[in-house]
Order: C-alpha cells, then sequence, then structure tokens
C-alpha cells in the first residue's frame, strides 16, 4: 500500500480511483466496513481504492482543548488500514491552511486533481472544507459538477452507529472486551520497556514497564488480561505473543508511583529480558480495579488469583 504525505507524491500513472475520507481513529468497524466497500467499488472499476485522512487530528490545530485522545498512534492506524487492502492512503498534513479550503476547494484540488476521482464512498456524517461547512449534500453537488459519483455508507452497529468516541468511553470504563467489539480487533498500546522499580520481580511476578508515554489510549487503571507482543520478532516463534496480566496504574499499595504506569507479566515466565525492546500489548478484559492492601502478603495472594484467572481467559483465546 502507499503512503502518500502530499499531492506531489502521487504517482504520474495512479491513474483514477475510488476515495473516501476519514480520520480513522482506531479504524474501528463502521470504519472498515467503509474502507471494505472502498476497495470493492474500486476493483469492480479496474480503478485503485484511496482513503484521505489528516494528521495531526485536526482539532488539535482548530480546537486544541476539545481535541480527543487518540485511540491509536499514527503508525497503528497506517497499520490498521492497509490491512483492509487499500491502494493507498494519502495522510495530509492538517495545518490552518489546510482548514481554511473551502469544500469546493478541498474536492478540486485533493479529489479531482490530485486523486483523479471517479467515485467517492462516504459515511453519512462526513464533513469537510473550512469548518466543516461541506457535508454529503455538497459532496454530490461537487459529484455533478466534477462529473464524479457520490455512495453513502448505511451505519455499522447494532441499535447505534459505532464511533471512535463509543470506543474511547469504553477504555475510560475499562471495558476493553466491549471496545474490542466495536473495533473489531484488540485494543493495544505500544512502547519501549523501560527499567521500573523492580517490584514485580521482588514480588515473583517481574513485570514489563513501558515508558512513560506509550502510544495509543492507556484504559482506566486496573488489572486486565491480555497479550504482550514483541515486534521484531518473527511471527512463528513461540514468543512473539504471549499471554500476560497487565497492570494498569500507580499501584495504590505502595506510596513511590506517582505516575501512571502499564506493565505486563507474561504468565509463567521470570526468564524474559524485554529491556529496550517495541513491545505491544494487547487488552482482552479487565479483572477487577485497582485496590489498597493492608499487607505484602494479601497483595500477592490476590496477584496469584489473577495470573490464576488470565491463564484461564488466555486458554479459551
Amino acid at each position: 500500500m502507499l503512503r502518500l504525505s502530499k499531492l506531489t507524491e502521487i504517482p504520474a500513472d495512479f491513474g483514477e480511483c475510488v476515495v473516501t475520507i476519514g480520520n480513522f481513529d482506531g479504524v474501528h468497524r463502521g470504519h472498515a466496513a467503509l474502507l471494505h466497500q472502498v476497495v470493492e467499488r474500486a476493483r469492480a472499476r479496474g480503478v485503485r481504492s484511496c482513503a484521505v485522512t489528516f494528521d495531526p487530528h485536526p482539532l488539535q490545530v482548530l480546537h486544541p482543548e476539545r481535541a480527543p485522545h487518540l485511540i491509536a498512534s499514527s503508525a497503528t492506524r497506517f497499520a490498521r488500514l492497509a490491512e483492509t487492502g487499500l491502494d493507498a492512503v494519502l495522510v495530509l498534513d492538517f495545518t490552518p491552511e489546510l482548514a481554511a479550503m473551502t469544500p469546493e476547494e478541498f474536492v478540486r484540488d485533493v479529489f479531482v486533481n490530485g486523486l483523479h476521482v471517479a467515485e467517492a464512498v462516504v459515511g453519512g456524517d462526513t464533513r469537510f472544507g473550512a469548518k466543516n461547512a461541506g457535508d454529503v449534500s455538497t459532496l454530490r453537488q461537487l459529484g455533478k459538477q466534477y462529473d464524479f459519483t457520490v455512495d453513502v455508507m448505511p451505519d455499522v452497529g447494532e441499535g447505534h452507529r459505532i464511533s471512535s468516541t463509543d470506543v474511547r468511553s469504553a477504555l475510560a470504563e475499562g471495558a476493553v472486551d466491549r471496545a474490542a467489539r466495536a473495533l473489531g480487533h484488540l485494543h493495544d498500546v505500544r512502547g519501549v520497556v523501560v527499567r521500573g522499580l523492580q517490584r514485580g520481580r521482588e514480588l515473583g511476578f517481574p513485570t514489563a514497564n513501558l515508558g512513560p508515554k506509550p502510544e495509543g489510549l492507556v484504559p482506566a487503571d486496573g488489572v486486565y488480561v491480555g497479550w504482550l507482543v514483541r515486534e521484531g520478532v518473527a511471527l512463528d516463534d513461540p514468543e512473539y505473543r504471549m499471554p500476560a496480566a497487565i497492570s494498569v496504574g500507580t499501584n495504590p499499595t505502595f506510596d513511590d508511583v506517582p505516575e501512571r504506569t502499564v506493565e505486563a507479566y507474561v504468565l509463567d515466565r521470570d526468564d524474559l529480558d524485554l529491556y529496550d525492546e517495541t513491545i505491544r500489548i494487547e487488552f482482552v478484559r479487565r479483572l477487577r480495579g485497582n485496590t489498597k492492601f493492608t499487607s505484602i502478603d494479601a497483595l500477592i495472594a490476590q496477584m496469584h488469583r489473577d495470573v490464576d484467572q488470565a491463564r484461564e481467559i488466555c486458554r479459551t483465546q
């Protein structure tokens, strides 16, 4: 899949395409359904498929105080977009100048002159152009003017449309299983393993600690079951993806962890050296919230119960 960051990077032989537009934060099931439709329409026409998106998120430029916490990093978003079968993704740098383009200017410069659009496939809530003045009706009018067709995809969801806002809400509650149902895949965070306080090792559960600013939206504090995935390790290596018990938060039993941390204990392994490796932590289910225990023995007993429960859940995955 081609990753384009400027209109000038579009190959001269790119030809016509079927295009869509959106932020695609998290690339949830609704996004995936739309993108698969783009790919199918393009194949039927014998042209390329392309998604237009933005970096940074438009609200981070226009109204930073209202900008959402992004579900996934730009790298993860791009990887998820590639999985849909798209031929290309145009990631436009969202600047004040881009934000000032009228809907017609945007469609003319990006869709028509840049991508040679044959068909646009969009969601019903699509907005574009200065002050989000352009909508589906606007796009249809511009399609007639510039000779391309417009198709609007119905919402995806059971009872209500799936949205990135729903996914963020689920993660804020620690409902990572609900978030996964909306996403169509497990939610993950990514980062480099750093040295922590070594407390997990002292308690018999050595953990891989992510750095202070992992990529991806960290769910609510608590204990989770999931998977630790090592980047740069062969997919068929048994140590590529391993079951884990995961802790998110400040560990209230102790008073020396001022920052929220994400750490994962690979089940039944105390021999792993993951320092300085880049890993992903995938969340399957929340086991419990964080608790301040009255003694270290009580904490260790609960950790054993957490690990036993995590082991059972991972066996069914």
